[in-house]
């Protein structure tokens, strides 16, 4: 196709979506073409010649995409999920990538309660029989959700929504949420607990988290074994977060009573194991499937998008914080230094955060320093919560109960630039210093440790006793598990004292490598580091 004359900004609709969103985009000036049945081969032809794309789940925005988008500025999914775009991709060519995370979260609470309703009460499974003339009471024995102990496995928008309505059916709740404070689970009505005990108490366990390497598989063969005999599984959150060889196990013994699934880890799930059991229910990923939702998340992304190629605004953006445009060639270094920092605290930190400070000395003390700001907190909240964003980071630390202090230090430093992430939480404190060096990210203090290391995709966060043999311990453990080092760095604080390892590895360790690592002597935690945005 040839590029077009006109210079009102051009948008893409490929992907279903409610006919507000053309409306808006026509309101606000933006020439907007709607087609949901494109094939691969015509979007890569006709993609050329717009700058804003809107979809939902069916586009898959691609690196091959991108290579045929030269004009393409802004990627808006209508929903929460952005597992269909490349993000790192987008955000190497400048192409912004926006969602609409809260639009859809109600919707989301209530298809889990329906879940929940129909596996109590085997509505799926009566239905079918009745169509069939059976007339099977007996055969469809219930039990009640008033007075049951519901368990939420993530406490943040959508699960206190399925915490309110699941109050309101009288259930009793209890969550479990590492960044869930005392003062917000009151406010909730829930009980805060730690996983274990919601696994051996609940009567029905539902996930309410994103999917991350902390996450991922976190109902385990072990998980469920811990969970409460003739209980009930719910997943309206993301595939993958429940390992569904081991649930199938589960619930042919007859342990679990049975499981609600509206999400698989591979999509779409037209060959599943688990699809022959009577005690499961299944949807094809659901969750967000209203006509209120869709709407709602329409008219939010075509809003999003056209401010954004109107005006410059970035809302509720992926990879970008909310920053002038001429801000941004200046703080990109920085924001990826403040990204990484965060998520290494992020990764780290496993118990509700009291403060969080960030310091600024040396060169960082001219910027502005606000979006860095927003970036560390982005980061460290997003290994706990689906829908963080720029935009709204602040406000939901601030729902946490978060303390978020932005200081300077204007003393002389070694380094040209110094930005220190502290937090506080109820049983201890935890630091890191990192710099720009060639302006790649480098962290150079660690709980007061001086080291110097690149952060890679891959990391193991190390640490023991300074005493002899240790690196050697690790050294040859890795070497016997074929855990190939591709960096070490090390630091202590003084001889004999406490020390540090930051090791750079090929490929993610399994638990069983993690454990043996741990079991060394003299080595106090090990603990994966993902940095994917360092790929």
């Amino acid at each position: 196709m040839t590029k077009s004359a006109n210079t009102k900004p051009r948008v893409l609709i490929s992907d279903s979506m409610s006919s507000q969103a053309v409306a808006i985009f026509a309101e606000r000036g933006v020439e907007v073409v709607q087609s949901s049945k494109l094939s691969e081969a015509e979007l890569f032809d006709m993609i050329g010649d717009f700058d804003g794309l809107a979809i939902r789940s069916s586009t898959r925005v691609t690196e091959e995409l991108l290579q045929h988008a030269k004009r393409l500025k802004v990627v808006g999914r209508a929903g929460i999920g952005v597992d269909n775009v490349d993000v790192p991709a987008c955000t190497k060519r400048g192409v912004v990538v926006m969602n609409t995370p809260l639009g859809n979260a109600i919707t989301t609470a209530e298809h889990a309660m329906a879940m929940m309703l129909s596996l109590a009460r085997d509505i799926p499974q009566a239905t079918s029989s009745t169509r069939a003339g059976k007339w099977e009471k007996s055969r469809f024995m219930g039990v009640e959700l008033t007075g049951k102990m519901l368990g939420l496995i993530g406490a943040g928008n959508i699960g206190s929504i399925v915490a309110s309505k699941a109050l309101g059916y009288g259930l009793k709740v209890q969550a479990y949420d590492p960044f869930l404070t005392d003062e917000r689970a009151a406010k909730l009505g829930v009980r805060k607990v730690d996983l274990d005990s919601l696994l051996g108490t609940s009567d029905i366990v539902s996930l309410h988290v994103p999917k991350t390497p902390e996450t991922t598989n976190i109902i385990s063969a072990s998980a469920l074994n811990k969970m409460k005999a003739g209980s009930m599984l719910v997943n309206c959150a993301r595939g993958g977060l429940v390992d569904e060889l081991a649930l199938l196990a589960a619930l042919q013994s007859g342990h679990l009573r049975g499981a609600a699934l509206d999400v698989f880890e591979v999509e779409p799930a037209r060959d599943n194991p688990l699809f022959e059991l009577d005690n499961v229910i299944c949807t094809p990923h659901l969750g967000a499937s209203t006509i209120e939702a869709q709407e709602k998340v329409a008219i939010q992304i075509a809003e999003q998008i056209s401010d954004f190629l109107l005006t410059g605004a970035i809302n509720n953006a992926i990879n970008a914080p909310s920053i002038s445009a001429e801000e941004a060639q200046l703080l990109g270094p920085y924001l990826q230094l403040a990204q990484c920092l965060g998520s290494f605290v992020g990764q780290l930190t496993h118990d509700p955060i009291k403060t969080l400070t960030v310091t600024y000395g040396g060169e960082a003390n001219d910027l502005n320093v606000s979006p860095l700001t927003i970036q560390v907190v982005q980061s460290i909240l997003e290994h706990h919560s689906s829908y963080v964003n720029s935009v709204n980071a602040r406000e939901i630390a601030r729902d946490r109960n978060i303390n978020v202090i932005e200081a300077h230090n204007e003393g002389r430093d070694e380094y040209p630039c110094r930005i220190t992430v502290a937090v506080e939480t109820e049983s201890k404190q935890r630091s890191i210093c990192g710099t720009l060096i060639q302006n790649r990210p480098r962290v150079i203090d660690v709980r007061g440790i001086p080291l110097e290391s690149k952060l890679g995709e891959h990391m193991l966060y190390i640490t023991n006793s300074d005493k002899p043999g240790v690196i050697g311990a690790i050294g040859s453990s890795t070497a016997e598990r074929g855990i190939n080092i591709a960096n070490m760095h090390l630091g202590r604080d003084k001889q004999a004292g406490n020390a540090m390892v930051l090791l750079e590895v090929d490929e993610k360790l399994s638990n069983d490598d993690l454990e043996h690592l741990r079991s060394l002597p003299n080595i106090t935690n090990v603990q994966y580091l993902h940095f994917p945005a360092m790929q």
